[in-house]
């Protein structure tokens, strides 16, 4: 599927999919707490999306095998993808990636954000910190001219710098009325390589950091992807136009300063 550059129109829609994106993981935080089920969190989510946003919760009956709910919840070693369930309860210490896709007038935003639930443990505050940074670190280069191999190299390199591995069976991708488009948005690299950026590309960045090794398993649901060593692995998640003169973070959140 070629690259698809948008138009004004086009990027005004994805505008509100974004903010709206940004919006049920601002709304969601508070109910991320000991005890709480990923299916509970799930339909939360789904309500949310669908009676107060009048949007559509883009993961439901995606892909093949349809995926089965609304929102991924990916807990400590499940890299993404994690299916909600009324059978996994959060404990503390858990970490957990909400990832939110919705749709609003034909057009998508993705983002995704880590949780701790309660007290984070030290080892997994800093993995999940320096995950952010990667994602921020990669958004800093985007702009008119500047390569996706330069992305993925600063990800690459911030993440192995603090003793991580990043995930490289999956990656970020290009986005607009499709879900998900050209071009994939590698977290490893060489500067220079790649797909050249342009005005009114719109796509994620997405760092999947592990804490032990790199290689990834997927489960029988055909969904569900773990690290093979079952260390932690964390998550963040944007989606990005490309502007004029650098980068629009479309599902810039309420705490976030771009």
């Amino acid at each position: 599927m070629p690259v698809t550059i948008k138009n004004a129109e086009e990027i005004k829609k994805m505008r509100v999919a974004g903010r709206l994106a940004a919006d049920v993981l601002d709304m969601i935080g508070e109910h991320v707490q000991p005890g709480v089920s990923t299916g509970e969190l799930d339909r939360i989510c789904h309500n949310y999306i669908v009676d107060v946003q009048g949007c559509i919760p883009a993961p439901l009956n995606y892909g093949n095998p349809p995926f089965p709910k609304s929102i991924c919840t990916s807990v400590n070693h499940v890299i993404c993808h994690g299916i909600p369930s009324d059978d996994k309860i959060l404990k503390k210490g858990d970490v957990v990636n909400i990832d939110v896709t919705v749709i609003k007038d034909g057009y998508h935003g993705d983002t995704s954000k880590m949780y701790f639930v309660g007290e984070p443990q030290p080892h997994l505050e800093r993995l999940v910190r320096i995950t952010q940074e990667c994602l921020y670190k990669g958004i800093e280069l985007v702009r008119p001219g500047a390569h996706l191999g330069d992305i993925g190299h600063v990800i690459q390199q911030h993440a192995e710098a603090n003793y991580y591995s990043i995930v490289r069976e999956y990656c970020g991708h290009g986005i607009g009325a499709v879900f998900h488009e050209d071009p994939q948005v590698l977290h490893y690299g060489r500067p220079g390589t790649g797909m050249e950026l342009k005005e009114g590309m719109t796509f994620t960045i997405e760092p999947m950091v592990n804490a032990g090794k790199p290689q990834s398993k997927l489960l029988g649901d055909q969904w569900t992807v773990v690290t093979r060593d079952r260390k932690a692995s964390a998550q963040w998640e944007h989606t990005l136009l490309v502007t004029a003169t650098g980068v629009d973070v479309l599902t810039r959140r309420e705490e976030e300063s771009f």
